[in-house]
Formats: C-alpha cells, structure tokens, sequence
C-alpha cells in the first residue's frame, strides 16, 4: 500500500514535515517547490505511517485501495514524477538559520493582510516566545484569498482555514479586522509602535488586455467575476449579462477554468455543496449561458492551467470539454514531445488533451479549450457582442522559451459575456514603495527596498503575491513568509531594526479613536458560527454574510 496526494493539495507542505522516511516531493528547499503543481509521495519509500494524511489540512491524501476510478489516474502521475525524479529536483537550498526564542523576546511585529501568506508569516514569528504580533485586514473578515478567492466548490482547499484559525488562538496574536492601514492609520504610525511591519496584502487588481471594447459593458475582469461570486464586498453589487448562451474566458489558468465551471455547473449542487454568495446563486439560476469558449495564446504544452484542475473538469459529470480543431492545428506539440527535456508535466497536459479530443460529448453544456489566440477586440457599439481573436503561432526565443506572435488571421467569436482572465498584480498601498510595471512591493528577499535608490528600508518586509507576483498556489506562502521571517529575525538579532517610539496601549487607543467599529478574532468567531448557522438550516456549508451591515447585525443578534 502506498498514499496518494490528490487534486485538491495545496502545496502546504504540512505532510513534508510530519513524513518519517522523506518521501514528499518537492519540498521547500528544492527548487520545484515554487513552480510545482502538486506534491508526490515516493511508492517505493513510502511505509504506509499515514502521518501524512493527519497533517493535511484539506484532505488530499488518500491510500491508494481507497481510491474511486476518477483518482487512480494520481497513481500515474505520482510514479511519473519519480520516474524523472528519484531523489529530489537538485540540491535543496541551505536550511534558514533557527532563531532562539531568546534572541527576540519583546519584538514587536505588525502584518498587513489575514490571507495565507500573511497567516503563514505569523506562524513563524509567533513561534519565537515573547514575539508580539498584530495583524490588520480592510475587512470584516479574515483569510484572504480562501474566503474571497477560491472556488466555492473547491470546499476541500477552503479548509486551509483550519490551519489559520488555530494560529489565530495564540496569545501573542491579535488581529484587527476592517482597519485599512494607508488610510485610517498610516506606515509610518504602524512602524512606531512596532520594530517591523510585514506587507501581506496580495494581489487584489487585475492586468488589462489593451484591446479596444475591453470597458464595454459586458466586459468584464476576473477579479470582478470572483469577487462577486465569493461574496466579496468590493464586488457584490456587480451585474453580469447571463442572458446570452455563450460566454469568452480570456487566458486559460485555473482562474480561468474556474470562471467556466461556475458558470455551467448545476445550481441545485452549487446551492447543496457550496459556499457561493446568495446573489450570485439567485442570478445563475437564470442563466442562459450554455457554452463557455476558454481562449488561450500560447498552446496546449504552455496553458497556464495544471494538469489536476484540467483532469478534473475532464471527469465533470454535468459539463461537456472539447478542444477547437482549428486552433491546434499549427501547434507544434510534437516537437515539443519528442525533446528529452520534457518534462512529465508538460507531456501529461499534451496527454489529457489528445484525450479530450477523442472522447469529447457534450452534455447540453460545453466549455471549449481554444489555443494560439490572442485577443485584438472586443466587439460591440454598446455593450459586449463577442471578441474577435488573431491566430497566433509559436516562436523559439533566445532562451530557449516559446512565446506567441500574432498573424493577420482572425476570428470572431459571438458571445453575450466576456471575462479577462490573464493574471492578478498588486495594488499601491499609500506611504510604500510601489512597482508599476509588475505589480509588487520593491524588494530583496522580502525586504523592501525605496523604489529610487534601491537601498533597503529598515523595518518594511513583504511576503506572498505583493512579494513575487500572483504565482504559486496557497501552500507556496508558507515556503515564501518562513524565508521572509527569518531575514526579519536575523535583522532584529544584529540589531538592524528601528525601535518603536510608541507603546501599544497607544495602538489600541488610536484604533479606538479612528475605527471604533473595528473587529477582533473573537467578532470573527461569532460570524462565522452564524454563517454555519444559517447554512445548515438550508443545508448549505455557509450562508455569507456580505454587506458590512449584515456582519454587525449577526453580532448583535
């Protein structure tokens, strides 16, 4: 017997640190890590302990006769991975030095941001006894990216928030929730009252497309879609045309994939196994849209989806998947096979679409897989009519890499709905540094550095996507604020951080003062109970609670 890690793993690496024998793959440290779809666990070292599946924290390890046929097909790809890697992807990086908890007793640590790699950061700094730590979020409810990013029915990868509710009970843990630091309290009141601040805020906007008719009405961000499906306040009171039976997802990562499932799942199993915003729910009932066109530039060896979110909307039950013809007939896939540097994943995405292509149905609703096309125009006079998209065709850079260039053939694609789905960037935060033209909070390693003279600003550290960019999956926070954390502790160990001119009492009185109807963990606890709550009574995991005025109601209540 042997386990199996599934779709839903998160690369949180909870499993790497309980296993006896080191046989999780990659590992923090490997330089796969970062870039990995999921991890693997070795059959042939693996000694059926099952510590592993205890410390996933969204159950995606499974031994393998307790597998249905839908997740046999992991039993392949885990002893492909193995096959191309033995032992590990390279040499792991040196390990971070360990910090004493001596060594930091009375530091002072401020996090912007309740997502998971600002829960992740905090993990690390409150391990070290006599560390205190705040953390601040602009809204009412914590978690980030899991509550307001993740696909309400990937539930499995929404129980990360097990991990951060236990962290959130440390005693040397406070959060503050709907204080919006640049705004109601500034960087420079924050760094006063702590030796450093951590910005973990994520990657909230969205990258345009550039094209004419991208503001038409009807057009649409990915941002926007998610955010008003997940219940996000931003975003709730957003309308989207669901009339029409076609809908262009533009880009083709998970984002995008998830965009499309959504919009075509039944709505009885949306409304009985999720947790999607009442609003969105009563407005896919009436939907008319009974095809989504997923259209990518690059092709089918480059789709920016990985291979478990692809396997899984194959084996949807309610969806049918095909691919264009036309669009693949230029790809140049079978060079790309035949070379000896590619790699297993690489051939297992070419793979499940020479799949799709042979046992393509449909249904009655239908997502379609579009390749080397790249858009040049949303259509329409007053609102959204379609998008039309130029062939693109694949050339060899200096590096080796491949990239799209566009032909003078095009294609117009009718459709009543157009979202963007081509990648998330930062957003400016008043009184920090701030990357333009790639989205990120400047820095070295995670300490951030003035945009000008590039040298390093003492006390102002960043992790997660406002870090690296929106890459990565959740799990790969965890890798990135343990890095980040240890350069803050070896700062404070040699003395490099500036001390607080300002006692806490004094924090607690300002946000007193300025947002006395800020909320704390405990606020939190409460609406989460009721939201459970009302969920159960309808038999739904949660109702949300949307609106501001709705959290304080279910406190009062």
């Amino acid at each position: 017997m042997t386990f199996v890690i599934l779709q839903p793993c998160c690369n949180e690496a909870s499993c790497v640190d309980v296993c006896p024998v080191d046989c999780i793959h990659p590992k923090p440290g490997e330089p796969a890590f970062m870039r990995s779809e999921t991890l693997h666990i070795d059959p042939t070292t693996c000694i059926d302990c099952g510590a592993c599946v205890d410390a996933c924290p969204v159950d995606a390890i499974k031994p393998d006769y307790e597998l249905d046929q839908n997740e046999e097909r992991y039993l392949e790809i885990n002893s492909t991975y193995f096959e191309h890697h033995p032992t590990s992807d390279g040499d792991p990086e040196p390990a971070r030095t360990v910090h004493s908890s001596s060594d930091h007793a009375g530091l002072r640590v401020a996090i912007i941001g309740t997502g998971p790699s600002a829960f992740y950061a905090a993990r690390e700094l409150t391990d070290q006894k006599g560390v205190e730590v705040n953390m601040f979020d602009r809204l009412l409810t914590p978690y980030g990216l899991v509550r307001g990013g993740v696909a309400p029915d990937h539930q499995g990868t929404k129980a990360v928030a097990d991990v951060f509710r236990s962290s959130a009970a440390r005693k040397n843990l406070k959060i503050n929730l709907g204080v919006e630091i640049g705004e109601v309290v500034t960087h420079d009141e924050l760094l006063a009252h702590h030796h450093a601040v951590v910005y973990a805020v994520g990657a909230s906007g969205d990258r345009r497309m550039q094209i004419p008719g991208e503001d038409l009405p009807g057009s649409h961000s990915a941002a926007e879609f998610v955010g008003w499906y997940n219940g996000h306040p931003d975003y709730a009171d957003r309308k989207f045309d669901l009339s029409n039976e076609r809908a262009v997802v533009v880009g083709n990562g998970n984002v995008a994939l998830d965009l499309a499932r959504i919009l075509l799942s039944d709505t009885k199993l949306l409304e009985s196994r999720t947790d999607i915003a009442e609003h969105a729910l009563a407005a896919l009932r009436d939907s008319n849209i009974r095809e989504v066109v997923i259209v990518g530039r690059r092709g089918r060896a480059q789709a920016a989806y990985t291979n478990p979110e692809l396997l899984a909307l194959i084996q949807h039950p309610d969806i049918g998947l095909s691919i264009d013809a036309d669009s693949i007939a230029d790809d140049p896939v079978d060079d790309i096979l035949e070379s000896s540097m590619s790699e297993p994943h690489i051939r297992l995405k070419v793979a499940l679409t020479q799949e799709i292509l042979a046992t393509a149905t449909s249904p009655g609703k239908n997502i379609v897989l579009t390749y080397l096309c790249a858009p040049a125009a949303v259509l329409g006079t007053d609102r959204a009519e379609g998008i039309r998209v130029k062939r693109t065709r694949l050339s060899v850079g200096p590096d080796g890499a491949r990239y799209a260039e566009q032909t003078s053939e095009s294609v117009e694609i009718p459709a009543g709905l157009v979202l963007r789905s081509i990648g998330f960037e930062g957003r400016r935060i008043k009184g920090i540094p701030f990357d333009e033209s790639n989205g990120v909070i400047p820095n070295v390693d995670g300490r951030v550095i003035d945009s000008d003279s590039a040298e390093v600003l003492p006390g102002v550290y960043t992790v997660g996507w406002i870090k690296r960019g929106a890459n990565g999956v959740i799990g790969t926070n965890r890798k990135c604020s343990a890095d980040t954390v240890a350069l803050l502790l070896a700062d404070h160990e040699e003395g490099r951080l500036p001390s607080p001119t300002r006692d806490l009492e004094s924090l607690d009185s300002l946000l007193s003062e300025r947002v006395p109807e800020h909320l704390t963990m405990n606020d939190w606890a409460t609406i989460d109970k009721a939201e459970r709550v009302a969920g159960k009574t309808i038999g739904r995991p949660r109702v949300k609670f949307v609106q501001n005025f709705d959290i304080y109601e279910a406190l009062q209540a």
